[in-house]
């Protein structure tokens, strides 16, 4: 790898994939296709496993058919955005592919969310109808203020006609995916048909997807890394094993009953997996492949995971809203290089760029910027940011081919001269202590690494002395000592990385995607100024 170079590599994919169902082409067509395709060449196959009863690939796309008319006789038309609120996994799937084979646009809203995010999300759309049900709409506070027409789920009956999805170009946008809202409201990111078709493509075949693959879904739709899943199952005819109770001795349960063979998780959700013993010890037979996501994960974690199940191969990757998904770590890496974030997807290139618009050069910190079929269009009604994040490529020599966009992810990452990359840090979570910049997740590995904590979470609160001062706020592991946490931090950390102050928590917050609320804990810590420990 030479300064001033993208980072890209020719990744090495199965190819063809040891079962028979053959993968949806071509893919300049409508997305909604991919359970057209799935639900004729799948059938009576179980297509998802829920709690109460299996779902065959044949009855989703029956399903979908009849949502679809449905919305079309509330005169849903090309382009119109369609939200869905739902909480059942079959009904939520068939709700967004009939958004989408009726020409509009889909958008998955959290069940998660309360009145005010679901109005937000509504309005800034303009949705014009909203698929729920009334179990849904009866657990909030108060009933949503919108003008969109609401549809309950439940009382669309089943009309017989065949999922006919309507003609697209693969440059309409098909979806609007807002992000988790843990920086302020959510963004209305804006995805293509095209995105999506390569996204299903690229991923299914790097963690080489089977027909034979049972694929966990512990992830809300409407969170993209969850929403990956169900596009995996589909795309793949493989079957979807959904799995959403809180509580994870249930989890890890239904994980070995439903012998699950792929995984996939966030960083807050892997740690609790690993506070479970029947998971921490004794692995999943059936388990292969693992895959990480939304966040890194420390070192001492990857550890913890491959010494857990052994027998899965364990994927870190990289990704975020705009793109999906970025990067990853080849499995045969992961042992040596834990805290690695791997290379550009295929298809795809990744450049690392100083503040000055440079190209960095090995060992050198810069922002992460990615270019490739994933890139989506912008932001919803909003020109200003679209045009900071989304820049025309200024690498591309005359006459070199390569992506003519690019997004800039707010993340600095640095690589090392086998172009393997490594996160540092949200270039808005830096701080400065001491006349230092420090990056609260190099703190947070080492809390990780004493061995003592469950989770953790580094936060810098402002000090007319130090400028920040460093509060590692922390979970500790059963038998977990915060004395041994301190004297591990001492000998391990300089002194101006340090911790000025510990908070020992039964729980950190998270956001409606499962991943950790640093605002929520800011927030908390406000409220909670204690003395120094």
């Amino acid at each position: 790898m030479t300064h001033g170079t993208s980072l890209t590599v020719e990744v090495q994919m199965p190819g063809s994939i040891p079962d028979g169902f053959p993968r949806p082409a071509p893919y300049d067509v409508n997305f909604a296709e991919l359970l057209t395709h799935a639900a004729e060449y799948g059938g009576q196959r179980t297509a998802m496993v829920l709690r109460e009863r299996n779902v065959s690939f044949a009855s989703l796309g029956a399903r979908a058919a009849s949502l679809m008319l449905a919305l079309q006789c509330a005169g849903v038309e090309l382009e119109d955005r369609v939200a869905v609120l739902l909480r059942r996994a079959d009904d939520a799937a068939a709700a967004f592919f009939a958004a989408l084979g009726a020409g509009a646009i889909g958008i998955n809203v959290n069940e998660a969310y309360r009145s005010r995010q679901i109005e937000h999300i509504l309005n800034d759309a303009g949705v014009k109808v909203l698929l729920t049900s009334g179990d849904v709409l009866e657990l909030l506070p108060r009933q949503p203020e919108t003008s969109a027409k609401i549809i309950d789920v439940s009382t669309v009956e089943p009309n017989g006609a065949p999922f006919q999805p309507r003609p697209r170009s693969p440059e309409d946008v098909a979806q609007i995916v807002y992000t988790s809202g843990s920086t302020g409201q959510p963004k209305g990111v804006l995805v293509s048909h095209a995105n999506l078709w390569a996204g299903a493509r690229i991923v299914a075949r790097y963690l080489g997807v089977r027909e034979s693959d049972r694929i966990a879904s512990l992830l809300p739709f409407s969170f993209v890394y969850g929403f990956n899943q169900l596009v995996l199952a589909l795309y793949a005819g493989s079957t979807l094993v959904v799995e959403r109770s809180a509580f994870m001795n249930d989890a890890v349960a239904t994980l070995r009953r439903e012998h699950v063979t792929m995984l996939a998780a966030v960083p807050p959700l892997w740690m609790q997996l690993l506070s479970v013993a029947a998971f921490r010890e004794a692995p999943i037979e059936s388990l292969r492949v693992m895959t990480n996501a939304g966040g890194r994960l420390p070192p001492a974690i990857v550890k913890e995971l491959r010494h857990a199940q052994p027998q899965a191969e364990l994927f870190l990757m990289y990704g975020l809203t705009e793109v999906f998904r970025s990067t990853f770590l080849s499995p045969s890496e992961v042992d040596a290089h834990p805290d690695s974030m791997g290379r550009a997807i295929p298809e795809s290139v990744v450049y690392v760029v100083d503040d000055d618009g440079h190209l960095c050069g090995p060992g050198e910190v810069g922002e992460l910027a990615h270019g490739g079929p994933t890139v989506a269009y912008g932001y919803l009604n909003d020109p200003g940011t679209t045009e900071k994040v989304f820049r025309r490529n200024p690498f591309l020599t005359p006459g070199e081919r390569g992506p003519e966009r690019i997004v800039f992810s707010g993340d600095l990452v640095k690589f090392d001269d086998q172009g393997r990359l490594y996160y540092v840090g949200r270039r808005d979570r830096q701080f400065k202590t001491l006349g230092y910049r420090v990056s609260p997740d190099e703190i947070a590995d080492v809390l990780y690494a004493s061995g003592q904590v469950r989770e953790a979470i580094v936060v810098g609160e402002p000090d007319p002395q130090r400028g920040s001062r460093i509060v590692a706020c922390v979970v500790l592991k059963e038998g977990g000592s915060m004395e041994r946490l301190r004297q591990f931090c001492g000998a391990e950390l300089p002194r101006y990385m340090q911790p000025a102050r510990y908070e020992s928590l039964e729980a950190l917050p998270r956001n409606v995607s499962g991943k950790h609320d640093v605002l929520a804990l800011n927030a908390w810590l406000a409220g909670h100024n204690k003395t120094l420990a």
